[in-house]
């Protein structure tokens, strides 16, 4: 499994054993929204930030390499839905573990919604992903949500540890997952889930302060770091942001 302890290393500091990933597959979900026009652009403030990997959709890979400047992870998304189909939790396979071999990725990523009317589908394809991540050595980052009928409060430290506990069971190399709202709670999401845990940045907030509070709060609990979209991307300064969310997560501030 050299392979795949390589390729972590490309989207995980070796160092502190963290990772700050900026998810920019959103355009196959709700279109093309404000932070992800210019791709190329964006692509570049994150990686002056510090950012250690990008996500997006195969179509996309040509606006997320770097030529020049500073060189960060790619991560190759493999699930997909949109806001327009009757059912936007039920998410299909769009991507092969082995096309993101041949687009040069250095992890994959899956969608599961825990909860939902096609949990047992995303499941079966996130096991045959997992299968084909351990043939060809390639790291697994799985998105385990807690969305349906049954799912209260989606936020919610029981669920939300369960989930991570699902992804970590099916093979995932690290696992992402909501954040529950206290350092106190999320520990027991962390203490539950044997492989690195990551958290969502959720919907556009208010504050810097609100988001870099999360991260804080995160790491405190023992995550290991964040897996963060819409607050980056549609920052006024993505590049900055990103710069005190490193501060957090690999430097302890």
């Amino acid at each position: 499994m050299i392979g795949k302890k390589i390729r972590l290393q490309r989207i995980i500091n070796r160092n502190t054993g963290r990772t700050i990933i900026v998810p920019m597959d959103h355009g196959v979900t709700v279109g093309p929204i404000h932070g992800l026009i210019d791709m190329a652009t964006t692509v570049d403030h994150v990686a002056i930030g510090g950012a250690n990997a990008i996500l997006m959709h195969k179509g996309l890979v040509e606006r997320g390499h770097r030529s020049s400047g500073k060189d960060i992870g790619l991560i190759v998304h493999l699930s997909a839905s949109t806001v327009l189909a009757p059912d936007s939790n039920a998410k299909t396979l769009v991507c092969t573990v082995e096309e993101a071999v041949r687009l040069g990725a250095d992890a994959v990523s899956i969608h599961v919604n825990i909860g939902a009317n096609t949990e047992s589908e995303m499941l079966f394809n996130m096991g045959q992903v997992s299968r084909s991540c351990r043939d060809w050595g390639m790291p697994l980052l799985a998105m385990m949500y807690t969305r349906g009928a049954k799912i209260k409060n989606e936020y919610d430290v029981n669920v939300v540890k369960h989930a991570a506990r699902v992804g970590a069971e099916l093979g995932a190399d690290v696992v992402k997952v909501n954040y529950t709202g206290s350092a106190e709670s999320f520990r027991q999401v962390v203490e539950g889930c044997p492989v690195p845990v990551v958290i969502a940045g959720g919907e556009k907030m208010e504050s810097d302060e609100e988001i870099l509070d999360m991260v804080r709060g995160a790491v405190d609990a023992g995550g290991a770091g964040v897996s963060i979209g819409r607050n980056v991307f549609q920052h006024d300064d993505p590049a900055d942001i990103v710069k005190r969310i490193s501060a957090i997560v690999h430097g302890g501030v």
